[in-house]
This record gives structure tokens, C-alpha cells and sequence, in this order.
């Protein structure tokens, strides 16, 4: 796991269960498949809640370390984390081999594409 993806996942580890849950899960997005997986998981599946807390903290986590290092990427104002996940969950489907890359470094290339700085 690149330091990246750690930092992000470590940061928002707590949202990956809710509080008043009974069992504990382990979730993990090694890779852009599985983000994009996670963030594409319905509310009302086993865990959904708790898929849908871990893709947007770790997209969160990405975007904070970003802005610690000079972000790559530019939100214009209104942009939506919901639809912007949805976005990259397409992006991510749209090319079988996005499937396999880093979680992180998928998110990120995502970002920069969709989003670039002008």
C-alpha cells in the first residue's frame, strides 16, 4: 500500500463503521476496482452504509494529502462528492485495466483528468 493510500485510509478508518454497529468489518480498497466498488454499494446491502462511509473518507483522505502537497487537480465550485465518486466509478468501469491500479494513484489520475487546474 503506497504511504498515500495509507494515510487516507488511516484517517478515515473510523467511519468505516458506525458506532452503534454489533460486529466489526474490515474493508479495504487496495485497488480502483475496489474503491469504485465500494462507492457504488447500495445503502440497503449488508454494510452499505459503512462501503459508502469508507469511499468517501478515503476519496477525503486523498484530497487533504493532495492539498498538503499542491493539489494536481481544481473542484470548480457545487462539485458533489456523491457524483463525483459516481464519476469515478464509471471512469474506472469504462477501462478494464483501471480496475487494477492503486486505489490511490487510480483516484488521483481520475481527478486530475476530470478535474484539471487551468
Amino acid at each position: 500500500m503506497s504511504r498515500l493510500a495509507f494515510l487516507a485510509a488511516l484517517a478515515f478508518a473510523a467511519l468505516a463503521v458506525p458506532a452503534h454497529a454489533q460486529r466489526t468489518i474490515a474493508l479495504h480498497a487496495r485497488t480502483a476496482g475496489e474503491l469504485a466498488d465500494l462507492c457504488t454499494t447500495s445503502p440497503h446491502q449488508p454494510a452499505g452504509e459503512a462501503k459508502i462511509n469508507y469511499c468517501h473518507g478515503f476519496a477525503q483522505g486523498m484530497v487533504d494529502v493532495e492539498q498538503m502537497h499542491g493539489m494536481r487537480f481544481c473542484f470548480p465550485p457545487g462539485t458533489s462528492r456523491d457524483s463525483t465518486l459516481a464519476e469515478f466509478a464509471r471512469w474506472v468501469g469504462a477501462q478494464p485495466q483501471r480496475r487494477s491500479a492503486n486505489a490511490a494513484t487510480g483516484l488521483t489520475q481520475f481527478l486530475t483528468e476530470r478535474y484539471p487546474c487551468h
